[in-house]
Protein backbone atom coordinates (compact mmCIF):
# COMPACT_ATOMS: atom_id res chain seq x y z
CA UNK A 1 0.00 0.00 0.00
CA UNK A 2 1.13 3.33 -0.65
CA UNK A 3 2.25 5.74 2.03
CA UNK A 4 -1.28 7.43 3.71
CA UNK A 5 -1.40 10.51 5.73
CA UNK A 6 -1.95 8.04 8.67
CA UNK A 7 1.18 5.81 8.54
CA UNK A 8 3.22 9.05 9.94
CA UNK A 9 0.56 9.39 13.43
CA UNK A 10 1.50 5.66 14.11
CA UNK A 11 3.08 4.90 17.56
CA UNK A 12 6.57 4.07 17.45
CA UNK A 13 7.59 0.70 16.60
CA UNK A 14 3.71 -0.13 14.57
CA UNK A 15 4.71 -0.29 10.90
CA UNK A 16 2.57 0.60 7.66
CA UNK A 17 2.82 -2.94 7.02
CA UNK A 18 2.95 -6.46 8.77
CA UNK A 19 4.50 -9.36 7.76
CA UNK A 20 1.99 -11.59 8.76
CA UNK A 21 2.22 -15.52 10.33
CA UNK A 22 0.29 -17.92 8.92
CA UNK A 23 -0.96 -18.98 11.36
CA UNK A 24 -4.85 -20.45 11.91
CA UNK A 25 -6.60 -20.18 15.47
CA UNK A 26 -6.50 -23.78 16.70
CA UNK A 27 -2.80 -23.34 16.43
CA UNK A 28 -2.78 -20.26 18.39
CA UNK A 29 -4.44 -22.24 21.28
CA UNK A 30 -1.74 -25.01 20.83
CA UNK A 31 1.16 -22.76 20.94
CA UNK A 32 0.12 -20.87 23.65
CA UNK A 33 -0.38 -24.25 25.86
CA UNK A 34 2.66 -25.62 24.89
CA UNK A 35 4.42 -22.02 25.70
CA UNK A 36 2.35 -21.87 29.48
CA UNK A 37 0.86 -24.96 30.01
CA UNK A 38 0.13 -23.87 33.36
CA UNK A 39 -0.57 -20.48 33.28
CA UNK A 40 -4.60 -19.70 34.03
CA UNK A 41 -6.69 -19.12 30.40
CA UNK A 42 -9.74 -19.01 32.03
CA UNK A 43 -11.50 -17.82 35.13
CA UNK A 44 -15.16 -18.35 35.71
CA UNK A 45 -17.24 -17.60 38.97
CA UNK A 46 -14.72 -19.85 41.65
CA UNK A 47 -13.17 -22.38 39.02
CA UNK A 48 -9.78 -21.86 36.65
CA UNK A 49 -9.07 -24.08 33.62
CA UNK A 50 -4.92 -23.99 32.67
CA UNK A 51 -3.74 -23.51 29.24
CA UNK A 52 -3.19 -27.56 29.18
CA UNK A 53 -6.44 -28.29 30.53
CA UNK A 54 -8.36 -26.09 28.26
CA UNK A 55 -6.58 -27.47 25.11
CA UNK A 56 -7.14 -30.86 26.23
CA UNK A 57 -10.65 -30.30 26.82
CA UNK A 58 -10.45 -28.88 22.98
CA UNK A 59 -8.94 -31.96 21.72
CA UNK A 60 -11.29 -33.91 23.53
CA UNK A 61 -14.78 -32.89 22.28
CA UNK A 62 -13.05 -32.23 18.55
CA UNK A 63 -12.60 -36.08 19.24
CA UNK A 64 -16.28 -36.46 20.26
CA UNK A 65 -17.26 -34.41 17.67
CA UNK A 66 -15.36 -35.66 14.47
CA UNK A 67 -17.35 -39.23 15.45
CA UNK A 68 -20.30 -37.79 15.15
CA UNK A 69 -19.71 -36.15 11.91
CA UNK A 70 -18.21 -33.09 12.08
CA UNK A 71 -15.31 -32.72 9.41
CA UNK A 72 -13.78 -29.92 7.41
CA UNK A 73 -16.76 -27.09 6.11
CA UNK A 74 -19.46 -28.57 8.37
CA UNK A 75 -20.90 -25.95 9.85
CA UNK A 76 -21.46 -26.00 13.61
CA UNK A 77 -23.73 -23.69 15.80
CA UNK A 78 -22.27 -22.27 19.13
CA UNK A 79 -25.30 -21.35 20.87
CA UNK A 80 -23.96 -19.69 24.47
CA UNK A 81 -23.44 -16.55 26.49
CA UNK A 82 -19.68 -16.37 28.26
CA UNK A 83 -18.85 -19.75 29.62
CA UNK A 84 -15.94 -21.92 29.32
CA UNK A 85 -17.94 -24.45 27.09
CA UNK A 86 -18.39 -21.71 24.29
CA UNK A 87 -14.54 -21.05 24.12
CA UNK A 88 -13.88 -25.08 24.29
CA UNK A 89 -16.69 -25.37 21.41
CA UNK A 90 -14.94 -22.74 19.14
CA UNK A 91 -11.74 -24.18 18.96
CA UNK A 92 -12.77 -27.87 18.63
CA UNK A 93 -14.60 -26.98 15.52
CA UNK A 94 -12.12 -24.67 14.14
CA UNK A 95 -9.64 -27.64 14.53
CA UNK A 96 -12.09 -29.92 12.54
CA UNK A 97 -11.75 -27.21 10.02
CA UNK A 98 -15.82 -27.06 10.57
CA UNK A 99 -16.69 -23.52 10.20
CA UNK A 100 -18.32 -22.04 13.61
CA UNK A 101 -21.87 -20.41 13.49
CA UNK A 102 -21.94 -18.04 16.53
CA UNK A 103 -25.50 -17.21 18.06
CA UNK A 104 -27.02 -15.04 20.16
CA UNK A 105 -28.58 -17.47 23.32
CA UNK A 106 -31.58 -14.50 22.93
CA UNK A 107 -32.30 -15.79 19.88
CA UNK A 108 -35.69 -16.69 19.70
CA UNK A 109 -37.16 -19.79 18.32
CA UNK A 110 -37.67 -18.24 14.81
CA UNK A 111 -34.51 -16.36 14.86
CA UNK A 112 -32.68 -19.85 15.63
CA UNK A 113 -34.45 -21.65 13.13
CA UNK A 114 -33.53 -19.00 10.41
CA UNK A 115 -30.06 -19.07 11.15
CA UNK A 116 -29.45 -22.63 11.54
CA UNK A 117 -31.15 -23.71 8.66
CA UNK A 118 -29.66 -20.53 6.40
CA UNK A 119 -25.74 -21.58 7.30
CA UNK A 120 -27.23 -25.49 6.96
CA UNK A 121 -25.54 -26.42 10.46
CA UNK A 122 -25.20 -29.93 11.61
CA UNK A 123 -24.32 -30.19 14.86
CA UNK A 124 -25.46 -27.73 17.35
CA UNK A 125 -23.39 -26.85 21.30
CA UNK A 126 -26.25 -24.83 23.61
CA UNK A 127 -27.40 -24.66 27.02
CA UNK A 128 -29.77 -26.99 28.76
CA UNK A 129 -32.32 -23.68 29.31
CA UNK A 130 -31.39 -22.60 25.93
CA UNK A 131 -32.62 -26.13 24.45
CA UNK A 132 -35.89 -27.04 26.14
CA UNK A 133 -36.70 -23.15 26.02
CA UNK A 134 -35.68 -22.43 22.35
CA UNK A 135 -34.38 -25.25 20.46
CA UNK A 136 -36.78 -28.02 21.52
CA UNK A 137 -39.63 -26.55 19.90
CA UNK A 138 -38.28 -25.90 16.14
CA UNK A 139 -36.26 -29.27 16.77
CA UNK A 140 -38.34 -31.13 13.85
CA UNK A 141 -37.39 -28.23 11.55
CA UNK A 142 -34.00 -27.97 11.63
CA UNK A 143 -31.22 -30.03 9.86
CA UNK A 144 -28.98 -30.06 13.40
CA UNK A 145 -28.11 -33.82 13.74
CA UNK A 146 -27.01 -33.43 17.27
CA UNK A 147 -27.24 -31.34 20.00
CA UNK A 148 -24.40 -31.24 22.41
CA UNK A 149 -26.07 -29.56 25.91
CA UNK A 150 -24.19 -28.06 28.13
CA UNK A 151 -24.90 -26.88 31.83
CA UNK A 152 -23.96 -23.54 33.54
CA UNK A 153 -22.95 -25.23 37.07
CA UNK A 154 -20.26 -27.96 35.23
CA UNK A 155 -17.52 -25.96 35.02
CA UNK A 156 -18.18 -24.84 38.87
CA UNK A 157 -16.10 -25.96 42.11
CA UNK A 158 -17.49 -26.73 44.97
CA UNK A 159 -19.51 -25.39 46.85
CA UNK A 160 -20.99 -23.22 44.20
CA UNK A 161 -21.54 -26.26 41.87
CA UNK A 162 -24.26 -27.27 43.93
CA UNK A 163 -25.33 -24.31 45.33
CA UNK A 164 -25.55 -22.95 41.83
CA UNK A 165 -28.94 -24.87 40.59
CA UNK A 166 -30.96 -23.61 43.14
CA UNK A 167 -30.01 -20.24 42.27
CA UNK A 168 -30.39 -20.67 38.51
CA UNK A 169 -33.43 -22.16 38.96
CA UNK A 170 -35.17 -19.15 40.83
CA UNK A 171 -34.50 -16.90 38.06
CA UNK A 172 -37.74 -15.17 35.81
CA UNK A 173 -37.12 -17.53 33.38
CA UNK A 174 -34.83 -20.11 34.67
CA UNK A 175 -31.15 -20.41 33.44
CA UNK A 176 -31.29 -24.50 33.83
CA UNK A 177 -33.14 -26.68 32.53
CA UNK A 178 -33.23 -30.80 32.76
CA UNK A 179 -31.36 -32.12 29.65
CA UNK A 180 -33.78 -34.94 28.07
CA UNK A 181 -32.71 -38.07 27.01
CA UNK A 182 -33.74 -38.29 23.73
CA UNK A 183 -31.61 -39.15 20.35
CA UNK A 184 -29.05 -36.72 19.25
CA UNK A 185 -29.21 -34.89 22.66
CA UNK A 186 -25.93 -35.49 24.35
CA UNK A 187 -24.47 -33.75 27.65
CA UNK A 188 -21.04 -31.64 26.93
CA UNK A 189 -19.52 -32.67 30.32
CA UNK A 190 -20.11 -36.33 29.96
CA UNK A 191 -18.94 -35.98 26.03
CA UNK A 192 -15.78 -34.06 27.04
CA UNK A 193 -15.06 -36.04 29.88
CA UNK A 194 -16.22 -39.47 28.30
CA UNK A 195 -13.77 -39.06 25.38
CA UNK A 196 -9.92 -39.93 25.14
CA UNK A 197 -8.00 -36.55 22.83
CA UNK A 198 -7.33 -38.25 19.63
CA UNK A 199 -8.57 -35.92 17.48
CA UNK A 200 -7.90 -35.97 13.16
CA UNK A 201 -5.92 -32.83 11.92
CA UNK A 202 -6.49 -31.79 9.16
CA UNK A 203 -4.61 -29.03 6.77
CA UNK A 204 -6.57 -26.10 7.48
CA UNK A 205 -6.27 -23.48 4.63
CA UNK A 206 -5.40 -20.08 5.81
CA UNK A 207 -8.38 -18.64 2.78
CA UNK A 208 -11.10 -21.55 4.79
CA UNK A 209 -14.05 -19.88 5.71
CA UNK A 210 -13.83 -19.90 10.13
CA UNK A 211 -16.87 -18.39 11.02
CA UNK A 212 -20.04 -17.18 9.75
CA UNK A 213 -20.72 -14.13 11.10
CA UNK A 214 -25.02 -13.00 11.15
CA UNK A 215 -24.76 -9.37 10.62
CA UNK A 216 -27.21 -6.41 10.03
CA UNK A 217 -24.44 -5.66 7.08
CA UNK A 218 -24.68 -2.48 4.75
CA UNK A 219 -28.53 -3.40 4.14
CA UNK A 220 -30.05 -4.57 7.01
CA UNK A 221 -30.76 -7.83 5.72
CA UNK A 222 -29.71 -10.89 8.37
CA UNK A 223 -26.76 -12.62 6.69
CA UNK A 224 -23.62 -14.39 7.07
CA UNK A 225 -20.43 -12.40 6.78
CA UNK A 226 -17.72 -15.39 5.74
CA UNK A 227 -14.39 -14.89 7.92
CA UNK A 228 -11.68 -16.97 6.91
CA UNK A 229 -8.93 -18.18 9.46
CA UNK A 230 -6.97 -15.57 7.37
CA UNK A 231 -9.56 -12.39 8.02
CA UNK A 232 -8.95 -13.56 11.68
CA UNK A 233 -5.44 -14.82 12.43
CA UNK A 234 -4.67 -11.31 10.47
CA UNK A 235 -7.11 -9.15 12.73
CA UNK A 236 -5.43 -10.73 16.00
CA UNK A 237 -1.86 -9.87 14.55
CA UNK A 238 -3.23 -6.47 13.86
CA UNK A 239 -4.42 -5.47 17.37
CA UNK A 240 -1.66 -7.15 19.00
CA UNK A 241 0.95 -5.16 16.45
CA UNK A 242 -1.18 -1.83 17.71
CA UNK A 243 -1.43 -2.41 21.05
CA UNK A 244 2.64 -1.58 22.43
CA UNK A 245 0.82 -1.89 26.21
CA UNK A 246 -0.62 -4.09 26.86
CA UNK A 247 1.37 -6.74 24.94
CA UNK A 248 3.16 -8.96 27.60
CA UNK A 249 2.82 -12.85 26.64
CA UNK A 250 1.73 -14.67 29.67
CA UNK A 251 0.72 -11.69 32.05
CA UNK A 252 -2.33 -9.85 30.53
CA UNK A 253 -5.74 -10.28 31.76
CA UNK A 254 -8.63 -9.58 29.73
CA UNK A 255 -12.25 -8.83 30.96
CA UNK A 256 -14.32 -10.69 29.03
CA UNK A 257 -17.69 -9.09 29.49
CA UNK A 258 -18.35 -8.48 25.98
CA UNK A 259 -20.33 -11.30 23.99
CA UNK A 260 -18.29 -14.12 22.76
CA UNK A 261 -20.80 -14.40 19.69
CA UNK A 262 -19.90 -10.68 18.58
CA UNK A 263 -17.24 -10.21 16.50
CA UNK A 264 -16.01 -7.47 18.93
CA UNK A 265 -15.49 -9.70 21.66
CA UNK A 266 -14.85 -13.26 19.86
CA UNK A 267 -11.80 -11.05 18.52
CA UNK A 268 -10.57 -8.67 21.34
CA UNK A 269 -11.02 -10.82 23.99
CA UNK A 270 -10.79 -13.90 23.10
CA UNK A 271 -8.63 -14.97 19.95
CA UNK A 272 -6.30 -12.33 20.78
CA UNK A 273 -6.53 -13.32 24.54
CA UNK A 274 -5.20 -16.94 23.45
CA UNK A 275 -2.72 -15.92 21.03
CA UNK A 276 -1.37 -13.74 23.91
CA UNK A 277 -1.23 -16.25 26.74
CA UNK A 278 -3.57 -14.03 28.62
CA UNK A 279 -5.93 -15.20 31.28
CA UNK A 280 -9.90 -14.58 30.37
CA UNK A 281 -12.27 -13.36 32.80
CA UNK A 282 -15.25 -14.55 31.27
CA UNK A 283 -18.70 -12.81 32.07
CA UNK A 284 -22.01 -13.92 30.85
CA UNK A 285 -23.99 -11.03 31.51
CA UNK A 286 -22.42 -7.64 30.44
CA UNK A 287 -25.42 -5.70 32.43
CA UNK A 288 -24.25 -7.26 35.64
CA UNK A 289 -22.10 -4.50 36.60
CA UNK A 290 -20.94 -5.48 40.07
CA UNK A 291 -19.84 -9.01 38.88
CA UNK A 292 -17.77 -6.71 36.32
CA UNK A 293 -16.62 -4.59 38.85
CA UNK A 294 -15.66 -7.27 41.78
CA UNK A 295 -14.18 -9.09 38.23
CA UNK A 296 -11.59 -6.41 37.74
CA UNK A 297 -10.97 -6.33 41.52
CA UNK A 298 -10.48 -9.76 42.18
CA UNK A 299 -8.23 -10.86 39.22
CA UNK A 300 -6.43 -7.74 38.93
CA UNK A 301 -7.84 -7.39 34.90
CA UNK A 302 -5.24 -5.04 32.41
CA UNK A 303 -6.94 -4.83 29.53
CA UNK A 304 -10.67 -4.36 29.42
CA UNK A 305 -12.55 -4.04 25.99
CA UNK A 306 -15.98 -2.52 26.03
CA UNK A 307 -18.60 -0.01 25.24
CA UNK A 308 -19.33 3.63 26.35
CA UNK A 309 -22.26 2.36 28.41
CA UNK A 310 -20.45 -0.35 29.80
CA UNK A 311 -17.70 2.20 31.22
CA UNK A 312 -20.40 4.92 32.00
CA UNK A 313 -21.75 1.83 33.85
CA UNK A 314 -18.96 1.30 35.85
CA UNK A 315 -19.00 5.27 36.79
CA UNK A 316 -21.73 5.14 38.04
CA UNK A 317 -21.24 1.81 40.25
CA UNK A 318 -22.21 3.34 43.95
CA UNK A 319 -19.08 3.00 46.35
CA UNK A 320 -16.71 2.58 43.00
CA UNK A 321 -14.12 5.22 44.51
CA UNK A 322 -13.32 2.32 47.01
CA UNK A 323 -12.96 -0.29 44.94
CA UNK A 324 -9.42 -1.55 43.49
CA UNK A 325 -9.52 -0.75 39.92
CA UNK A 326 -5.88 0.50 39.34
CA UNK A 327 -5.23 -2.73 37.35
CA UNK A 328 -6.43 -1.87 34.33
CA UNK A 329 -4.26 -0.51 31.46
CA UNK A 330 -5.78 0.03 28.46
CA UNK A 331 -9.14 -0.46 27.00
CA UNK A 332 -10.80 -0.53 23.28
CA UNK A 333 -13.60 1.21 22.93
CA UNK A 334 -16.50 0.78 20.28
CA UNK A 335 -20.18 0.79 18.89
CA UNK A 336 -20.55 4.41 19.36
CA UNK A 337 -18.60 7.50 20.41
CA UNK A 338 -17.58 8.08 24.34
CA UNK A 339 -18.73 10.95 25.95
CA UNK A 340 -15.82 13.35 27.20
CA UNK A 341 -16.82 13.07 30.80
CA UNK A 342 -17.68 9.59 30.82
CA UNK A 343 -13.69 8.59 30.00
CA UNK A 344 -12.41 11.21 32.09
CA UNK A 345 -14.08 9.83 35.29
CA UNK A 346 -13.02 6.46 33.80
CA UNK A 347 -9.57 7.05 34.14
CA UNK A 348 -9.43 8.65 36.92
CA UNK A 349 -10.94 5.72 38.28
CA UNK A 350 -8.63 3.48 37.02
CA UNK A 351 -5.74 4.83 35.42
CA UNK A 352 -5.83 3.47 32.23
CA UNK A 353 -6.03 5.05 29.01
CA UNK A 354 -9.33 4.49 26.87
CA UNK A 355 -8.87 3.95 22.97
CA UNK A 356 -11.66 4.30 21.02
CA UNK A 357 -11.49 2.35 17.68
CA UNK A 358 -13.67 1.06 14.85
CA UNK A 359 -14.94 -2.10 13.31
CA UNK A 360 -17.51 -4.49 11.17
CA UNK A 361 -18.77 -7.86 11.83
CA UNK A 362 -17.51 -7.74 7.72
CA UNK A 363 -13.69 -7.02 9.20
CA UNK A 364 -13.11 -9.26 11.57
CA UNK A 365 -13.70 -6.64 13.37
CA UNK A 366 -10.87 -4.09 14.08
CA UNK A 367 -9.71 -1.23 11.15
CA UNK A 368 -9.24 1.82 12.98
CA UNK A 369 -8.20 3.11 16.20
CA UNK A 370 -6.31 5.78 18.04
CA UNK A 371 -3.00 5.46 18.52
CA UNK A 372 -1.54 4.50 22.64
CA UNK A 373 0.85 6.87 22.47
CA UNK A 374 0.18 9.66 20.08
CA UNK A 375 -2.70 12.35 19.90
CA UNK A 376 -5.98 10.52 20.87
CA UNK A 377 -9.14 12.58 19.11
CA UNK A 378 -12.06 11.56 21.70
CA UNK A 379 -15.33 10.47 19.85
CA UNK A 380 -13.31 9.55 16.76
CA UNK A 381 -12.71 6.40 15.66
CA UNK A 382 -8.70 7.24 15.12
CA UNK A 383 -6.38 5.76 12.35
CA UNK A 384 -6.87 2.74 9.96
CA UNK A 385 -4.76 0.35 11.32
CA UNK A 386 -1.67 -1.38 9.32
CA UNK A 387 -2.49 -2.77 5.96
CA UNK A 388 -5.75 -1.07 6.12
CA UNK A 389 -6.78 1.41 3.53
CA UNK A 390 -9.82 3.73 3.61
CA UNK A 391 -11.03 6.44 1.63
CA UNK A 392 -13.98 9.03 1.68
CA UNK A 393 -16.72 8.73 -1.17
CA UNK A 394 -19.96 10.64 -2.07
CA UNK A 395 -22.66 8.64 -0.52
CA UNK A 396 -24.55 8.86 -3.72
CA UNK A 397 -21.89 8.50 -6.23
CA UNK A 398 -19.43 6.03 -5.17
CA UNK A 399 -17.03 6.71 -8.05
CA UNK A 400 -16.10 9.84 -6.72
CA UNK A 401 -13.92 10.35 -3.68
CA UNK A 402 -14.10 12.93 -1.32
CA UNK A 403 -11.38 15.70 -0.22
CA UNK A 404 -10.65 16.30 3.78
CA UNK A 405 -13.43 16.74 6.10
CA UNK A 406 -16.29 16.25 3.53
CA UNK A 407 -18.87 13.86 4.76
CA UNK A 408 -19.69 11.05 2.68
CA UNK A 409 -19.03 6.57 2.88
CA UNK A 410 -16.52 5.10 4.52
CA UNK A 411 -15.02 2.58 2.24
CA UNK A 412 -12.03 0.14 3.37
CA UNK A 413 -10.25 -2.45 1.78
CA UNK A 414 -7.45 -4.71 3.85
CA UNK A 415 -6.68 -8.48 4.94
CA UNK A 416 -9.34 -8.48 7.94
CA UNK A 417 -12.04 -7.58 4.84
CA UNK A 418 -14.37 -10.87 4.49
CA UNK A 419 -14.45 -13.00 1.81
CA UNK A 420 -18.16 -12.08 0.89
CA UNK A 421 -21.67 -13.10 2.23
CA UNK A 422 -22.63 -16.80 2.74
CA UNK A 423 -24.56 -17.54 -0.37
CA UNK A 424 -25.52 -14.38 -1.18
CA UNK A 425 -23.50 -13.24 -4.21
CA UNK A 426 -26.17 -10.30 -5.07
CA UNK A 427 -25.38 -8.99 -1.27
CA UNK A 428 -21.76 -9.53 -1.83
CA UNK A 429 -21.38 -7.88 -5.39
CA UNK A 430 -22.99 -4.48 -3.50
CA UNK A 431 -20.92 -4.64 -0.34
CA UNK A 432 -17.73 -5.50 -2.25
CA UNK A 433 -16.68 -3.50 -5.08
CA UNK A 434 -13.03 -3.05 -6.60
CA UNK A 435 -11.96 -4.47 -3.62
CA UNK A 436 -13.72 -2.08 -1.31
CA UNK A 437 -16.22 -2.68 1.24
CA UNK A 438 -18.90 -0.33 1.13
CA UNK A 439 -19.49 0.20 4.96
CA UNK A 440 -22.66 2.03 4.94
CA UNK A 441 -21.21 4.29 7.55
CA UNK A 442 -21.09 8.11 6.61
CA UNK A 443 -17.82 9.61 7.89
CA UNK A 444 -15.05 12.20 7.17
CA UNK A 445 -11.24 12.22 6.92
CA UNK A 446 -9.30 14.99 8.33
CA UNK A 447 -6.50 16.21 6.40
CA UNK A 448 -3.66 14.44 8.39
CA UNK A 449 -5.55 10.82 8.10
CA UNK A 450 -7.74 10.50 11.25
CA UNK A 451 -11.30 9.72 10.97
CA UNK A 452 -15.09 10.10 12.81
CA UNK A 453 -18.15 8.95 12.14
CA UNK A 454 -20.95 11.16 11.60
CA UNK A 455 -23.53 7.83 11.23
CA UNK A 456 -25.20 5.19 9.44
CA UNK A 457 -26.77 6.08 5.82
CA UNK A 458 -30.06 4.44 6.93
CA UNK A 459 -30.06 6.55 10.25
CA UNK A 460 -29.84 9.84 8.45
CA UNK A 461 -32.76 11.95 8.99
CA UNK A 462 -33.77 13.85 5.75
CA UNK A 463 -35.44 17.27 7.12
CA UNK A 464 -36.99 19.71 4.41
CA UNK A 465 -33.84 17.95 2.15
CA UNK A 466 -30.97 19.04 4.66
CA UNK A 467 -29.34 16.48 6.65
CA UNK A 468 -29.37 15.62 10.07
CA UNK A 469 -27.06 12.82 11.77
CA UNK A 470 -28.39 11.29 14.55
CA UNK A 471 -24.70 10.58 16.13
CA UNK A 472 -24.12 14.47 15.97
CA UNK A 473 -27.51 15.45 18.00
CA UNK A 474 -26.74 12.50 20.25
CA UNK A 475 -23.09 13.64 20.92
CA UNK A 476 -24.59 17.10 22.10
CA UNK A 477 -27.48 15.55 24.10
CA UNK A 478 -25.29 13.69 26.26
CA UNK A 479 -22.82 16.89 26.54
CA UNK A 480 -25.40 17.97 28.88
CA UNK A 481 -24.36 17.15 32.51
CA UNK A 482 -27.65 16.14 33.24
CA UNK A 483 -28.00 13.92 30.64
CA UNK A 484 -26.89 9.83 30.69
CA UNK A 485 -27.74 8.52 27.17
CA UNK A 486 -29.68 9.96 24.16
CA UNK A 487 -31.02 8.06 21.04
CA UNK A 488 -31.74 10.49 17.80
CA UNK A 489 -34.24 9.13 15.27
CA UNK A 490 -36.33 10.66 11.98
CA UNK A 491 -39.78 10.83 12.44
CA UNK A 492 -42.63 11.36 9.86
CA UNK A 493 -43.42 15.42 9.27
CA UNK A 494 -46.17 16.37 7.33
CA UNK A 495 -44.50 19.84 6.47
CA UNK A 496 -40.46 18.69 6.70
CA UNK A 497 -41.10 14.95 5.29
CA UNK A 498 -38.42 13.86 8.68
CA UNK A 499 -38.29 15.66 11.39
CA UNK A 500 -35.87 14.96 14.81
CA UNK A 501 -37.14 13.11 17.34
CA UNK A 502 -34.70 12.48 20.66
CA UNK A 503 -35.15 9.83 23.81
CA UNK A 504 -33.24 11.17 26.57
CA UNK A 505 -32.39 9.06 29.84
CA UNK A 506 -31.71 11.74 32.37
CA UNK A 507 -29.33 11.49 35.71
CA UNK A 508 -31.08 9.96 38.81
CA UNK A 509 -32.66 12.85 39.92
CA UNK A 510 -32.21 15.33 37.78
CA UNK A 511 -35.45 17.25 36.46
CA UNK A 512 -35.06 19.10 32.36
CA UNK A 513 -38.11 20.28 30.34
CA UNK A 514 -37.75 19.36 26.78
CA UNK A 515 -37.72 23.61 25.88
CA UNK A 516 -34.46 23.39 28.47
CA UNK A 517 -32.90 20.54 26.16
CA UNK A 518 -33.50 22.76 23.31
CA UNK A 519 -32.09 25.96 24.33
CA UNK A 520 -28.96 23.86 25.21
CA UNK A 521 -29.01 22.31 21.64
CA UNK A 522 -28.80 25.75 20.31
CA UNK A 523 -25.56 26.88 21.42
CA UNK A 524 -23.96 23.77 19.26
CA UNK A 525 -26.50 22.29 16.66
CA UNK A 526 -27.76 24.41 13.74
CA UNK A 527 -31.95 25.28 13.61
CA UNK A 528 -32.55 22.23 11.48
CA UNK A 529 -31.03 19.53 13.95
CA UNK A 530 -32.38 20.66 16.81
CA UNK A 531 -35.08 17.97 18.55
CA UNK A 532 -38.43 19.05 17.81
CA UNK A 533 -39.41 16.24 19.59
CA UNK A 534 -38.22 15.16 23.00
CA UNK A 535 -39.21 11.96 24.79
CA UNK A 536 -37.66 10.65 28.47
CA UNK A 537 -37.03 7.22 29.42
CA UNK A 538 -35.55 5.44 32.30
CA UNK A 539 -33.60 3.04 29.75
CA UNK A 540 -33.03 3.23 26.42
CA UNK A 541 -33.66 0.08 24.22
CA UNK A 542 -29.80 -2.04 24.06
CA UNK A 543 -28.43 -5.22 22.02
CA UNK A 544 -26.65 -7.93 24.07
CA UNK A 545 -23.54 -5.67 23.36
CA UNK A 546 -24.76 -2.72 24.83
CA UNK A 547 -25.21 -0.71 21.70
CA UNK A 548 -28.43 1.28 21.23
CA UNK A 549 -31.02 0.05 19.55
CA UNK A 550 -32.56 3.07 17.49
CA UNK A 551 -34.34 0.68 14.95
CA UNK A 552 -36.30 -0.60 18.30
CA UNK A 553 -37.08 3.56 18.81
CA UNK A 554 -38.18 3.69 15.00
CA UNK A 555 -40.59 0.61 15.46
CA UNK A 556 -42.71 1.33 18.53
CA UNK A 557 -42.61 5.27 16.96
CA UNK A 558 -44.25 3.98 14.09
CA UNK A 559 -46.72 1.56 16.15
CA UNK A 560 -47.59 4.39 18.05
CA UNK A 561 -48.69 6.91 15.66
CA UNK A 562 -50.45 4.18 13.73
CA UNK A 563 -52.39 3.73 16.34
CA UNK A 564 -52.69 6.97 17.23
CA UNK A 565 -53.88 7.50 13.25
CA UNK A 566 -56.40 4.42 14.13
CA UNK A 567 -57.70 5.93 17.21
Amino acid sequence: MDERPWHRLYDAGVPASIDYEEIALPDLLRRTAARVPDRPAIAFLNATLTYRRLLDDVERLATAMARLGVEPHARVAIHLPNLPQAVIAYYAALSLGAEVVLTNPLYTPHEIEHQWNDAGCTLAVTGDWLYARNVRPVRERLGVRHFVVARIPEYMRFPLNVLAPLKLASLDPPSIAPVPDEPGVLRFKQLVRGTEPDPPRPAIDWEDVAVLQYTGGTTGVAKAAMLTHRNLSVNVQQYQTWNTVANRFGEEVVLTALPLFHVFGMTCCMNWGIAQGALLVLLPNPRDVKAIVHSVAKHKVTLFPGVPALYNSLNNYPGIEGMDVKSVRVCLSGSAPIAPDVLQRFEQLTGARIIEGFGLSETSPVTHANPLHGERRIGWIGLPISDTDCKIVDAEDSSRELGPDEEGELLIRGPQVMKGYWHRPDETSTALCDGWLCTGDLAAMSADGYFRIVGRKKDMINASGLKVYPDEVDAVLVSHPDIVEAATIGVPDPKRGETVKSFVVLRRGARLTPGAIQDFCRKELAAYKIPREIEFLAELPKSTVLKVLRKDLRAREVAERAGETRG
